[in-house]
């Protein structure tokens, strides 16, 4: 947990000036991955996990932003064209460009970013990251905010300064999430349905394998280049396909001629779109049973079909689904390393998060840290 109190004092001996405060939560995805860049469905919350920035303007165009996480700051001026950029540098800079893209008139300003949200974990530090610094530029300079250009600001610089072509589920749930709530998101049209989480005994639990895989990135980016091809191949059969989104499970004959491992990409989304549905279906009438089996469903479907777990996280899923009280688990994220998502009874909660760190420590040299989660609210500024 930062202490905010500390965060305005580091903000005030670094530049000497009051400040204000904003902050984004980090994403945890219950069910439906690798679907919003296929035009599907996804049902996240947002966690109490938040990236905080203490920001106050400048009287000039240039932006000074500390990161207490990694001790380093860097400095741009709102009208440099050509940067050399680095690591997390590359969110903010992005952010700031793109909205200036899309006409905001924006103000210097000098910040200080700290975070609970930990990194590589799969539960979407760059988002809230992304989504706490647009927002605060745009507090700053008094421009009128639409969250939902925000969030594609933030999308556009991940794709255009970062180089991942993520779905925009992350930014989505890091702007409009609400406090209690789950978002069921479709991802053609952004239609948006808050579903109340009805888990009087249930809790939702982060496990963090500690790993990332190199092959992360480039994988992620494959991902989604296989699954455009399908849709073209699909197209010479099925004109009205414009994305994966467009087949049901009836249509699945359709790829089982195309060659591996296209049919199993076109598989797993289309598997996941209808475990999806089901699971809000589920949480709708508290159903958990059924939202915890869909879970570990879609784990086996993006371990066989997509292929983006590994061995750490498929460990992590096989010591939690074995457990008494444990209702589901999942990998979560882009895959090849980070978290899974457990869904299990409170009772067992302590003898739950005990008997993952010690077994998955005697597999694998590795301490887990597991993460209660709650369902938080969206960006915001705090009252000071």
């Amino acid at each position: 947990m930062i202490d905010l109190q500390r965060l305005r004092n580091q903000f005030a001996e670094r530049y000497e000036t009051d400040t204000r405060l904003f902050s984004a939560p980090g994403r945890v995805n219950l069910i439906g991955e690798h679907t919003d860049y296929n035009e599907g469905f996804v049902l996240p919350v947002a966690a109490n996990l938040r990236t905080y920035v203490a920001a106050a303007p400048r009287n000039d165009n240039t932006v000074r932003v500390y990161s207490c996480d990694v001790d380093d700051e860097v400095t741009f001026q709102l009208n440099q064209e050509e940067i050399k950029a680095r690591g997390w540098f590359n969110y903010v800079y992005g952010v700031a460009r793109v909205l200036q893209d899309q006409g905001h008139r924006l103000l210097g300003a000098n910040m200080v970013v700290s975070s609970e949200v930990p990194r590589g974990a799969g539960l979407s530090s760059s988002a809230a990251l992304e989504i706490a610094f647009g927002f605060a530029l745009l507090k700053l300079s008094g421009d009128k905010i639409d969250l939902f250009q925000l969030a594609i600001a933030a999308q556009r610089a991940e794709h255009l300064f970062v180089g991942t072509k993520s779905g925009l589920m992350d930014q989505l749930t890091a702007t409009f999430a609400e406090q209690n709530q789950a978002l069921l998101i479709d991802c053609r049209s952004f239609e948006m349905t808050i579903l109340p989480l009805h888990m009087p005994d249930t809790e939702v639990v982060i496990c963090d394998s500690k790993v990332k895989h190199e092959l992360a990135s480039s994988a992620y980016n494959q991902r989604r280049a296989e699954c455009d091809q399908v849709v073209d191949l699909l197209r010479q059969k099925k004109p009205n396909v414009k994305a994966l989104r467009d087949l049901t499970l009836s249509d699945l004959d359709l790829t089982s001629d195309l060659p591996d491992p296209l049919s199993q990409r076109a598989r797993h989304v289309v598997t996941e779109n209808a475990r999806t549905v089901r699971a809000a279906e589920a949480l709708k009438v508290g159903n958990l049973p059924l939202l915890g089996r869909l879970m570990t469903e879609s784990h086996v479907s993006l371990r066989d079909d997509f292929q983006v777990s590994c061995p750490e996280l498929d460990l992590l899923v096989d010591l939690a689904i074995v457990q008494e009280g444990v209702l589901g688990s999942r990998m979560m994220g882009g895959g090849f390393g980070g978290c899974t998502v457990n869904l299990l009874h409170r009772e067992v909660l302590t003898r739950f998060s005990e008997t993952m760190a010690i077994k998955y420590h005697q597999a694998t040299g590795i301490a887990p840290t597991c993460y209660l989660v709650k369902a938080d609210g969206g960006v915001r500024e705090h009252k000071l």
